[in-house]
This record gives C-alpha cells, sequence and structure tokens, in this order.
C-alpha cells in the first residue's frame, strides 16, 4: 500500500495551557481514529536551519514546516480525505500531503 508523508506548516500557538492540552487531546484522538492507517505518527521539528545555494546558513525555516506524519492509503483521493479530519487545520495550520516515492 503506497505511503504518503503528511507535512504541518504554521498554525496558530494555543492561547493557554488547557488549549494547548485540549487540542492535543482531539489531534491523539485523530490519530487513533486513522487506525492502521498510521506509520509514523507525530514527527515534530525543532532547531531548523536552511542551507542556500551560496552554501550561507540561515537559522529557520525557509517553508515553515513545524512537523510531519507518515499514513498509509490506497491512494492520494484515500489520503486526502483521511487529512481533512485534522485538528491542526483548527489552527489555523496548512497540510501538504505528497506519496513517498
Amino acid at each position: 500500500m503506497p505511503q504518503f508523508v503528511l507535512s504541518y506548516f504554521g498554525g496558530d500557538q494555543p492561547s493557554s495551557p488547557e488549549a494547548g492540552k485540549a487540542h492535543f487531546a482531539k489531534y491523539q484522538q485523530w490519530l487513533s481514529d486513522l487506525g492502521d492507517a498510521v506509520v509514523s505518527p507525530m514527527n515534530p521539528l525543532k532547531n531548523t536551519h536552511t542551507v542556500l545555494p551560496s552554501g550561507e546558513i540561515d537559522q529557520g525555516s525557509a517553508s515553515n514546516m513545524s512537523g510531519y506524519t507518515m499514513l498509509k492509503a490506497q491512494d492520494i483521493e484515500h489520503a486526502l480525505e483521511l487529512v481533512k479530519g485534522c485538528p491542526f487545520l483548527e489552527m489555523n495550520g496548512t497540510l501538504e500531503i505528497a506519496e513517498r516515492v
């Protein structure tokens, strides 16, 4: 079965620690509901650096990617259906999904 990379971009920070815990619980439930489709959940990124063609190194992300999840699905349409309910979207985050070759 094909595998897909679900990438997380941007998103607002929770308004309080309680809101953060509630969002995290919702996110964990969403992953749990996906069942066997989840290959590798919750892979956050930190300490990102960007290497430019000149060799210069900038601190931070050129794309604002904050993490990824690996999923398996029948095809891209199925993968898109799976990610529509991701709670990250409720935080004004953007998702990208791509098939792994």
